[in-house]
């Protein structure tokens, strides 16, 4: 068990079959057990019925802010970014789906959750149910949006009995 083990039950579904990889040492990064715990949670919980296959990359920060600089034009680090497949025509019916990649930085988030005074767990499992989110088509641009994601965002991390992440007052994150 990591440092960073959110104690739950597994789902007795699984939906996803979730490819994890881990491109840097950090001690208090979960196990790949959690991390697609929260990624099957997450589309469990939007009514995703069918077979998914999802990446999951922890990286550092340099990493990072070369992924945020190439895709987003912001030459900094951030705690997740997510970049959804789309749809691919032409793959048989017996054939998961793909929904994308989560690159989630972990000196970033070990540092807000040290600094927001949040376990290391919980914010692991927020930033994973955040980014799965953004690959199921969920965004947080507008303040309708925001709210509906923060929403899930908010019943999925209670369901792995994780409090709300934004207090009595959600924001972006």
């Amino acid at each position: 068990m990591s440092l960073c083990s959110v104690s739950s039950k597994p789902t007795k579904k699984m939906t996803a079959r979730i490819d994890v990889q881990f491109a840097c040492k950090d001690d208090g990064a979960p196990g790949s057990n959690d991390i697609s715990n929260w990624v099957n949670r997450t589309i469990i919980a939007v009514g995703r019925g069918s077979e998914h296959e999802v990446s999951v990359r922890v990286v550092d920060a340099s990493e990072m802010q070369a992924l945020n600089r190439d895709f987003r034009h912001e030459d900094a680090p951030t705690n997740v970014l997510s970049f959804p497949a789309g749809e691919i025509d032409g793959l048989p019916v017996d054939v998961a789906r793909p929904l994308g990649d989560v690159v989630v930085c972990a000196s970033i988030v070990r540092d807000e959750a040290q600094q927001q005074g949040k376990s290391c767990g919980a914010h692991w499992a927020h930033m994973v149910v955040h980014g799965t989110l953004h690959l199921l088509g969920f965004d947080h641009e507008k303040d309708d949006a925001a709210l509906e994601m923060e929403g899930l965002e908010t019943a999925i991390l209670a369901d792995l009995g994780i409090a709300n992440p934004y207090g009595e007052s959600p924001q972006e994150t």
